[in-house]
């Protein structure tokens, strides 16, 4: 089974919980406040790219990287759709490859939970470092051992709405802390049948102090970690938390 193959015709639907614009305005404040206000911004793992046209629509020229085919080309339509001016890359965050650096990286939604090997976590943060300029920022949110235990566990979870159906099976293995999604998507054809398909989703439970080893081993700074889209310090009940790493290492031209 693989991942975000036709379950990225429906991403959107039911992700339709997410705040993505307060998370949007969160994330444009915490740039500012840094004065980056404007240039290059990368969005590591941007699916269906709602965030990216977000920031772009905010004034950033947004560089978005994702490793599913299926998910860019529904984030191309949209950037047709909007007009916006931005680049999309078909690439693997464990090893993607820019042009020049940028001012500020994000990644949103859980992505970097799909990294399930410290190690190759690690190589993605050394990349980060790499690619943003001096100084330049790094936010990025993150499930939390918590999350995966206590909440998903195993639980399984469905919906059923008009243009799609899904059934969402959690298994989460404590040793590993690897939570498996088996996802069962049903959509819709024309005959009135409904055409099944199953994907597999892996993603893995890290520990605060774990994540901010990685990031130091990798050669950042870490400016701060919070409850996620909130000034809330990060709690044992976090669910979400968002990281924010400065670059570390390069010399300011002068």
């Amino acid at each position: 089974m693989e991942s975000y193959g036709k379950f990225a015709q429906v991403y959107d639907l039911f992700m339709d919980n997410v705040d993505y614009e307060r998370w949007a305005d969160y994330l444009e404040q915490r740039l500012k406040t840094e004065g980056i206000e404007e240039g290059l911004v990368l969005e590591l793992g941007c699916g269906t790219g709602t965030m990216t046209g977000l920031l772009a629509q905010k004034g950033y020229d947004m560089i978005g990287v994702d490793n599913s085919e299926e998910m860019l080309a529904e984030a191309m339509e949209k950037k047709v759709e909007s007009g916006l001016d931005i680049l999309y890359l078909l690439q693997d965050m464990q090893a993607f490859e820019l042009y020049g650096t940028v001012r500020a990286a994000v990644s949103v939604c859980d992505s970097l939970n799909y990294i399930t090997d410290p190690e190759e976590l690690k190589q993605v943060f050394r990349l980060v470092n790499n690619y943003l300029d001096p100084g330049g920022l790094f936010l990025f949110d993150v499930n939390t051992v918590h999350k995966y235990r206590d909440v998903l566990g195993d639980t399984t979870i469905a919906e059923d709405r008009e243009e799609a159906s899904f059934i969402w099976e959690n298994s989460y293995d404590p040793e590993s802390r690897i939570n498996t999604y088996e996802l069962a998507v049903f959509l819709p054809r024309e005959d009135g049948l409904y055409e099944k398909c199953e994907e597999l989703h892996c993603q893995r439970g890290y520990e605060k102090t774990e994540i901010e080893n990685l990031l130091k081993e990798a050669g950042m700074e870490i400016e701060g970690v919070y409850e996620a889209y909130t000034d809330k310090p990060a709690s044992k009940d976090s669910e979400r938390l968002l990281f924010i790493a400065r670059e570390h290492g390069k010399q300011v031209q002068k």
